[in-house]
């Protein structure tokens, strides 16, 4: 999943390989084997910020893009109650993550045709 995020940000960018490499301070070979599935990154939150979208985006973790929609995600799951007053579960905040991962692929679905 990686590498195909990586192209595909780079290509929105309208930047070459080599000026992405350049930007994050590599050379454009090591560039090229991560697009490439040949290597993986150490670095991949430099990567993730340079293209302004986080982590688990890049990773194929999520579709979700955005770092803040990601945080405000996080910081929400955080302070939501069960019934009881109890913090919830992590299978409940999964469960959670998994409902509202799926209604945001249908909104893209719908916003793309």
């Amino acid at each position: 999943m990686l590498p195909e995020r990586l192209k595909s940000l780079r290509k929105e960018a309208n930047l070459t390989q080599k000026e992405v490499a350049e930007k994050l301070g590599f050379d454009q070979k090591s560039y090229s084997f991560w697009e490439n599935g040949k290597r993986n990154p150490k670095n991949v939150q430099q990567i993730a910020d340079f293209f302004n979208v986080s982590t688990n985006y890049l990773l194929g973790n999520t579709d979700i893009k955005s770092k803040n929609l990601e945080t405000d995600l996080n910081k929400t799951l955080d302070t939501v109650k069960s019934f009881d007053g109890k913090p919830i579960t992590d299978s409940d905040r999964e469960t959670i993550r998994e409902i509202l991962k799926r209604r945001q692929r249908e909104r893209e679905q719908k916003e793309n045709k």
